[in-house]
């Protein structure tokens, strides 16, 4: 399929609806509205088409954008590419949801993430502790250096009341994250999570959300699910 087709299907297949709940999240025009799990269907036509991806995902359409994310070639994709992914994602949902959840596929993850949440900019910053959440859901334990970890949860401990409001999100999940899915630090997830507390993220034209990493981990116990894995990533 080719740049045009890819973009005539999608059109077809947006919904108003779906476009205002876009856009009540932070989204801008131009997109369509597309729910993602409508996109699978020319996904499966295409494949894996880095090519495609960048024509895609430099058009500025979010659901173009999107769509990019799931047929992209993570370790086709180098350090600078992902520097300019995450360079046009201006909001949370591309952010975290299609530029992090490439990356969490690539060899260069942790290399890249490291980088971006030592950024000091919020989008950035919430890709990065995004990216480690969808690594450490997926990937086997012995992928990670466990010290590493707990000096990341100490980060979160520390900062993250004062974090740019996105951020906090993303490092509200990586605790819960590591204390879901992550067997050597659970106990210590558990600690740094009630030390932690609630945490207030304000969102624009809505009421602020009250985050709580702690009652999530102690759900997924009650469930029995800690140590659960993903088996993909990307949809």
């Amino acid at each position: 399929m080719d740049f045009e087709t890819v973009m005539q299907d999608l059109e077809a297949l947006g919904k108003e609806r779906t476009k205002k709940i876009y856009i009540s999240n932070g989204a801008h025009e131009p997109l369509f509205g597309v729910a993602t799990g409508a996109m699978k269907p020319i996904a499966k036509k295409i494949g894996i088409d880095q090519s495609l991806a960048e024509e895609l995902y430099a058009t500025g359409n979010y659901d173009a954008m999107y769509f990019a994310g799931i047929i992209a070639d993570p370790n086709g994709m180098s350090e600078a590419d992902y520097d300019r992914w995450i360079d046009s994602a201006y909001f949370y949902m591309l952010s975290d949801y299609v530029v992090a959840v490439t990356l969490a596929e690539a060899d260069i993850a942790q290399e890249v993430a490291d980088k971006w949440i030592a950024s000091g900019e919020e989008l950035r910053m919430s890709a990065g502790w995004s990216c480690y959440c969808w690594l450490l859901g997926n990937r086997p334990d012995a992928e990670f250096s466990a010290d590493k970890l707990a000096g990341m949860l100490e980060i979160v401990k520390n900062t993250i009341h004062e974090a740019p409001e996105r951020t906090k999100s993303a490092m509200n999940n990586f605790m819960y994250t590591v204390g879901f899915s992550y067997l050597p630090l659970h106990e210590l997830a558990v600690e740094t999570a009630k030390a932690v507390g609630p945490v207030e993220m304000k969102r624009d034209n809505k009421k602020p959300a009250i985050l709580n990493a702690y009652e999530n981990i102690q759900k997924e116990i009650d469930r029995g699910k800690i140590g659960f894995k993903r088996k993909y990533v990307r949809c």
